[in-house]
């Protein structure tokens, strides 16, 4: 479809599965930055990280597992996973209208 026949909720459409992905996107940064073991004195890891614990504030610490990556990758890992499906969900429902 050429961008002259959208209609608004297209766009709006487009613009939530976006900003789902870019947010899911910084999650999934911060995960690999764990992972690999970034320098946490760095200035773009800590706005990362900082980012990142905002995001999935509600999922960060939800599970207890012993090792810590492991609750690094499930606890960061799902709130990358919700904003996506959550984000796309509202997207495809915006489009059919």
């Amino acid at each position: 479809m050429s961008p002259r026949h959208r209609n608004g909720s297209t766009q709006a459409a487009t613009a939530i599965a976006v900003l789902a992905d870019v947010l899911a996107a910084i999650i999934a940064l911060w995960i690999l930055m764990y992972l690999l073991e970034a320098n946490r004195a760095n200035d773009l890891v800590q706005f990362v990280q900082g980012a990142a614990r905002w995001l999935a504030g509600w999922s960060h610490d939800l599970f207890t597992f012993d090792a810590a990556w492991l609750r690094v990758v499930t606890g960061y890992g799902l709130a990358a996973i919700v904003y996506v499906f959550a984000g796309h969900l509202l997207a495809g429902r915006l489009r059919r209208y």
